[in-house]
């Protein structure tokens, strides 16, 4: 395959057409903890983040990039005054498109797509605006419990700070693909993990702002990916993202118990992603690479091999031997695509 071909077999892939291959892909982390957020203050966080990119894609060459935003996970307007009452949520504004939040993330991601020479397709990770709210709840306040609390008790509030979030978000998830010029967004989106928590409050309290900024992508991008996130095995129905918009779609298979395939048919068909467990000490991370190899044909023999990425549940550990990577990459190129199937064709 050349490296020309990598890029098209992406977008082949989500458009549902006959590949040459199953694609792979995998992502993770580069910085880490109180970096995640301090890319503004410290530069050589950024350097970091850009030089892991590099690195990364050098070393393994992956069908396609999600460009990680680690150095800006807190929006300015929740990082600049603890909040600790319902009235600090109305404080939060957003920060308008001239931001070096905004403007420095477009000038990240244009130098890191600078290091693949255009030869794979790009995504941004962009998490929703709730997801903004809570991981500076849980990251950076040390608060687990606080966003839920504000849902359960405060949920326009909640909704007032994540609408305004939303306004930076949408300029930013257009900015990144006309002006750094990714292919889309990767956009992450969680249900609100308390069991009070029911879909109709989301879809009147979180759900607006979700949507506005995959509104936006759309309008600038063919190819957008939904990830509906179980990280830490955090459980989502997947009912509440039936109807949102994206050209591909990636949740924790394991944590949801919903295969590739039955996903795929979920969401009537279009292109999906995942299929192995992200977590240390699974499968990918440590187990037997003949089981690597073996649970890759199963996937595909289950799902067949069009529309569909072989990846993970969400971000893998940054630790990982790349060779289990490529084995999957390689396990999936001997069982599928176009060559694959005039060979069978002609064993028969």
């Amino acid at each position: 395959m050349t490296e020309t071909n990598r890029k098209q077999l992406i977008f082949d892939t989500f458009d549902n057409k006959e590949t040459e291959r199953v694609p792979v892909g995998f992502w993770f982390h580069f910085v880490f903890d109180d970096a995640q957020f301090r890319g503004l203050e410290d530069r050589s966080i950024l350097d970091r983040v850009i030089a892991g990119h590099k690195e990364f894609y050098d070393a393994f060459k992956p069908d396609f990039v999600k460009i990680m935003s680690d150095g800006f996970f807190g929006h300015p307007s929740l990082l600049e005054k603890r909040i600790e009452i319902a009235d600090d949520l109305y404080n939060v504004q957003a920060v308008g498109p001239n931001h070096p939040w905004i403007t420095e993330q477009v000038k990240t991601v244009k130098r890191i797509k600078e290091s693949f020479n255009g030869e794979v397709a790009t995504f941004y990770n962009i998490f929703s605006p709730a997801n903004y709210i809570r991981i500076a709840f849980e990251a950076w306040d040390k608060d687990p419990e606080k966003f839920t609390r504000f849902f359960e008790t405060e949920p326009e509030a909640l909704a007032y700070a994540a609408n305004e979030i939303a306004k930076d978000i949408a300029v930013l998830t257009q900015r990144v693909i006309e002006e750094a010029g990714t292919d889309g967004i990767y956009l992450s989106v969680q249900n609100v993990q308390s069991s009070t928590a029911t879909k109709e409050a989301y879809q009147n309290y979180i759900a607006p702002s979700e949507l506005t900024v995959l509104a936006e992508a759309n309008k600038v991008s063919d190819y957008n990916i939904l990830h509906i996130c179980g990280y830490e095995h955090h459980q989502n129905d997947l009912l509440y993202y039936r109807d949102y918009e994206a050209k591909a779609y990636n949740w924790a298979v394991h944590t949801e118990k919903i295969s590739l395939k039955e996903g795929k048919d979920f969401f009537g068909n279009k292109a999906v992603i995942g299929g192995f467990d992200n977590n240390t000490g699974t499968l990918l991370d440590s187990g037997n690479k003949a089981d690597i190899a073996q649970f890759t044909v199963d996937i595909i023999h289950e799902i067949g091999d069009t529309g569909v990425i072989i990846g993970a549940d969400c971000t893998v550990d940054p630790q990982i031997e790349l060779d289990r990577l490529e084995l999957v990459r390689q396990t999936a190129a001997g069982v599928s695509g176009k060559n694959n199937k005039q060979t069978r064709s002609l064993q028969k």
